[in-house]
Parts: structure tokens; sequence; C-alpha cells
């Protein structure tokens, strides 16, 4: 008869965890399925994967050329020349400043200029601790009362240097 002792299972096992995320490939191939049939289905592909994922892991692209009969070299283009797909995850925050010209008229680039400084990154980048993602976007539709900040999904207008300070805190 064996040891009670040695039969029991090891503390790990017996620790209640959340389901495990399916793998990359498992949840890229379900978002194809549910777009197989779509015209042009790329484009759509992506943007779900953006809602689920939050980016574009780059191993996703060669399952989704496998998938689309594609060449990697084509999910990467469009990937890519796309402004709106990350390859990589987002903090938890993003902080869009406008860029358009109604913005830029009336300050934006001062609030670039202020943001990276105040992050300590560039456009396009994430705060070391993963809390902010600083971009820029082309227009926000809130030309009338720029410069405009959207952070999160929240917009915001006539966004001065002191307001700006404001909302990059309301982000971390």
């Amino acid at each position: 008869m064996r040891d009670l002792a040695s039969a029991r299972l090891p503390i790990e096992r017996l620790v209640m965890t959340s389901s495990p995320t399916p793998p990359l490939e498992d949840r890229v191939r379900s978002v194809v399925a549910r777009h197989r049939d779509d015209r042009g289905a790329l484009l759509p592909i992506l943007h779900s994967l953006m809602e689920d994922l939050g980016h574009i892991d780059p191993a996703a692209i060669p399952i989704l050329a496998d998938e689309l009969n594609l060449s990697r070299a084509d999910v990467h283009g469009v990937v890519t020349f796309y402004h709106d797909f990350r390859q990589t995850a987002p903090g938890r925050t993003t902080v869009r400043i406008c860029r358009a010209e109604a913005c830029q008229a009336v300050g934006a680039a001062g609030l670039v200029e202020r943001a990276r400084n105040r992050l300590g990154i560039g456009l396009g980048e994430t705060t070391p601790d993963g809390e902010i993602t600083l971009e820029q976007v082309f227009c926000l539709g809130n030309c009338a009362t720029g410069p405009s900040v959207q952070v999160g999904d929240r917009l915001y207008g006539r966004v001065g240097p002191q307001e700006l300070d404001r909302l990059l805190e309301v982000g971390q």
C-alpha cells in the first residue's frame, strides 16, 4: 500500500486558475473562420484581431497568409500600411493627439512635444510601465474645438498644455 503523503497532488495542481487563453493560432483561425466568406476578408479579419487581441501579433501573419492563400508579404504589407494596425500590444490607456490641419493651426505640435517629453516616449511607443501608448491621428472629427486629444474612448477639445498634463495623469 502506498503512503498517503506520496499520493497527494502537489499544491500547484490544486490551485484554481482561470481558463487558459487559447493559443494564438487557434484565435487567428477562429477569426478567419468568422470572415472567410467576406469579400476582401483580410481587412475585416485584421480589424477583428485588433479588437480581440489589441494588436496584430507578427506571428499571426504566416497563419493569415496560409488561411487566405496570400503571400506573407501581402499580409505584412497591409498590416504595415495602415497605421491603425499595431504590431505590439498597446498600453493600458491610449492617448491620441490630432495632427490634422485644423488642430495643427491651434497648437497640436506643441502638445505632441509636451506629451513626448512628459512621458519620455515617442509617437507610437508605450511607456515602460505599460500604462500609456502615445499616438498621433490625422483627424478626430472635432475640428471646431481643436486641438483635440482622445484618451481611451473620451474625446477632449481645446486642450491646452495644462489640460494635457491633467489628462496624462488621469491616464496613468
